[in-house]
């Protein structure tokens, strides 16, 4: 009896106390009566709190939101996520290109290098050539360099029982060379050079031959001494050159002035082992640096590679807050002594809790797990923002997160479908939909039989109502996608339909395949049924829902199916990273890149790589080589739109949906428009809500001032 009174008044108990905590919560207008400056402070309610608050050493999205007010980089992405100057006014690319001399080698009409040519008669055929060609004017000079000897160091094991590796020292006696200025960035200039070269030039080009120290013999058999030399001499070495020209009269926020000792700080901080920056990989194409002076910076790279010019949209740190004398005194001062002074690093920096940069906010407090508050820049350089300040709670739980908002004491949280929907018709908000740079898909194994082929890959997508999912899951809070990249971004083609939802279609393509229904309906061929392990993480419900869904659509076209869902260490160990699966719910955040070689490149397949569902496509393989080695933008859009048709036409991922964020907004929060007067806020036409941030404040009045934004 009395287990039965506790289980009747224990939800009787909650709900007087949620709504007793509704009382609790400040309204705006008490908060107003305490704190004034709450009129122009901006409150978004956060699930998690930041991590490190440095630009180069975060991982997550909070420390990300943070990062972007307080720094700015060289550069970053427009409305149309194109690249506009933030610390740079300015920036050119250019490139500066090596071409061998191969002694003995026949060219394109029979004449041999080295006995009726020599390398300043090479220089001249080509200039003639490009002129005959029409592409002179991209040629902005070419010289002759002499022979030189290249030291490098490769690994090569102790003996060939020893696994360890020691350094073994490689020299190699170059031939001269041709170097080629150029206007722009030709990824297709080897082609450009065949009139003259002639194909035997390329083909009979091997490096090892100019390996001076050890000889061929003793390391041809060694891969990793092999691609050593390969990399130290390539027959034609692309280095593209970036050149930015900095903003003069800008300032950190303790007032020290930003120059171009500050990004070579950055970058050689990025590059510092001891750092562990996870956005290393984006600078190993650099060469070298260069400070032309203290607003020029000159970057050169390896080789062709595109997407590092999105690299520079990162936060510059300042040098005199983290050089290594400022990082010793902060050690003295913390008391470190030995080892633990050695090792003490950015990491380890209070700037990493206190940080300091250019942007348009101040960094002002972090409150552990409660609040970061931020002030604003008034000596930005582009203008003050018209919010006073900017603050990020931390308010775990989404429905404390809605009374919060309900009351005052918040101005945005990013809504759940069911909020969203019971707020829609209120007066006093407004929500902002945006669609996420991501997507939720189906991935085959696609080195499994009979998932190897497309055509069953692309029957399993077809027997999937994808707007059922959105419908009904999703609470109409989604976008059905059709490829691989983020579809608010211009690499996703907008043109290519998909698959129709067709489950009818899909069985008679099985069956046009072999297969055939047995007595209880489900396919089979030579004798072994058509079933599939269809596997998920746990603790995500769409997930989980799509689990469900996928298995009765198979069901329907004869395909058995079972699920299973696995704690999320589990599932990455034992089942992603060594591609031990049948099938696979998961999902993508993909930003705004157009890189996604280490996706689906087929060599990017193996234990703990991307590439897991074993996808290979020589023709995709290709497209996505070119792509990092494309700097125009409009081919770009031309060969990420041929990618996306290629890998959505073998469809080793049922590409399902990009889900929407909805974030609650009081309406009186507004933007200034640049023709100066109120418009509601907007995020940008790619979809980035805070895009516009810096102009925002709330209105005096009840509604705003509509006025055309420019």
């Amino acid at each position: 009896m009395n287990i039965r009174r506790v289980l009747l008044i224990l939800p009787v108990l909650v709900i007087a106390l949620l709504a007793q905590a509704y009382f609790w919560v400040p309204t705006y207008e008490s908060q107003l009566a305490t704190v004034p400056q709450r009129a122009n402070t901006l409150i978004e309610a956060s699930i998690g709190d930041a991590k490190i608050l440095n630009p180069i050493l975060f991982s997550d999205t909070v420390s990300g939101r943070i990062s972007d007010q307080v720094f700015d980089g060289l550069l970053d992405l427009d409305e149309d996520l194109g690249f506009r100057g933030r610390l740079a006014t300015d920036w050119s690319l250019e490139e500066t290109a090596y071409l061998l001399v191969l002694p003995g080698a026949a060219l394109a009409d029979g004449s041999v290098v080295g006995a009726s040519v020599n390398a300043a008669e090479l220089a001249a055929r080509i200039t003639a050539q490009a002129a005959s060609d029409g592409w002179d004017d991209a040629l902005l000079d070419i010289t002759v360099e002499a022979p030189r000897v290249i030291e490098r160091q490769a690994p090569a094991g102790d003996d060939e029982e020893s696994v360890a590796v020691r350094p073994l020292a490689i020299r190699l006696a170059a031939p001269a060379r041709l170097r080629l200025a150029l206007k722009g960035v030709d990824q297709d200039l080897m082609q450009r050079l065949l009139p003259v070269l002639g194909p035997n030039y390329t083909e009979r080009f091997d490096a090892l031959h100019f390996l001076a120290e050890p000889k061929i013999g003793a390391v041809r058999d060694n891969e990793a001494v092999v691609q050593a030399v390969r990399e130290a001499l390539p027959l034609l070495e692309h280095n593209p050159v970036l050149t930015f020209k900095l903003r003069q009269g800008v300032r950190f926020h303790d007032g020290e002035p930003f120059d171009a000792q500050d990004v070579r700080f950055t970058y050689n901080a990025l590059m510092a082992p001891k750092n562990l920056s996870p956005r290393t990989a984006m600078f190993e194409p650099v060469k070298a640096l260069e400070v032309v002076d203290p607003y020029t910076v000159r970057v050169v790279y390896k080789r062709l590679f595109s997407p590092a010019v999105n690299a520079w949209t990162i936060g510059i740190l300042p040098q005199h807050l983290l050089n290594d004398e400022a990082l010793a005194k902060e050690a003295e001062a913390r008391g470190l002594d030995g080892g633990a002074r050695t090792e003490f690093g950015l990491r380890d920096a209070d700037f990493s809790r206190n940080p300091v940069g250019t942007g348009p906010f101040r960094f002002a407090r972090w409150d552990g797990d409660e609040v970061i508050e931020l002030s604003a820049n008034e000596d930005y350089w582009e203008g003050a923002p018209l919010l006073d300040r900017f603050a990020l709670r931390v308010i775990p739980d989404l429905l404390t997160q809605e009374l919060e908002f309900r009351a005052g004491a918040v101005d945005v949280y990013s809504a759940q479908a069911h909020q969203a929907e019971r707020m829609r018709a209120d007066a006093r908000y407004r929500q902002i939909s945006t669609p996420l740079r991501g997507y939720t898909y189906i991935g085959y194994n696609n080195a499994r039989p009979p998932l190897d082929d497309h055509r069953v890959r692309r029957a399993l997508g077809m027997a999937i109502d994808v707007q059922s999912i959105i419908r009904f899951v999703l609470q109409g809070q989604g976008e059905p996608v059709t490829g691989p990249f983020a579809h608010t971004t211009p690499w996703y083609d907008t043109r290519y339909a998909g698959l129709p939802y067709d489950p009818e279609g899909a069985r008679e393509a099985l069956l046009s395949l072999g297969w055939q229904p047995d007595a209880h309906g489900w396919l089979v061929k030579e004798g072994k049924r058509f079933e599939i392990n269809l596997i998920s993480n746990n603790g995500n419900p769409v997930r989980k829902a799509v689990l469900a869904i996928a298995q009765a659509s198979w069901h329907k076209i004869g395909v058995k199916t079972n699920t299973q869902l696995f704690e999320w260490a589990v599932f990455l160990e034992d089942f992603i990273n060594p591609s031990a699966f049948d099938a696979v719910v998961l999902g993508w955040n993909l930003g705004v890149d157009y890189d996604l070689f280490s996706l689906w490149h087929s060599g990017e397949t193996g234990f703990g790589k991307f590439n897991f569902v074993h996808y290979h496509n020589p023709e995709a393989d290709a497209l996505l080589e070119r792509i990092r080695r494309e700097y125009d933008r409009d081919r770009l859009i031309e060969l990420t739109h041929a990618l996306h048709r290629t890998i959505a036409a073998d469809q080793p991922y049922t590409f399902l949906f990009a889900p929407r964020a909805t974030r609650m907004f009081d309406k009186k929060w507004v933007m200034r428009t640049t023709a100066g007067g109120e418009a509601p806020v907007r995020p940008s036409r790619s979809g980035e809500p805070w895009y516009f941030m810096n102009r925002w404040y709330k209105s005096a009045g009840d509604q705003p001032r509509l006025a055309a934004d420019g």
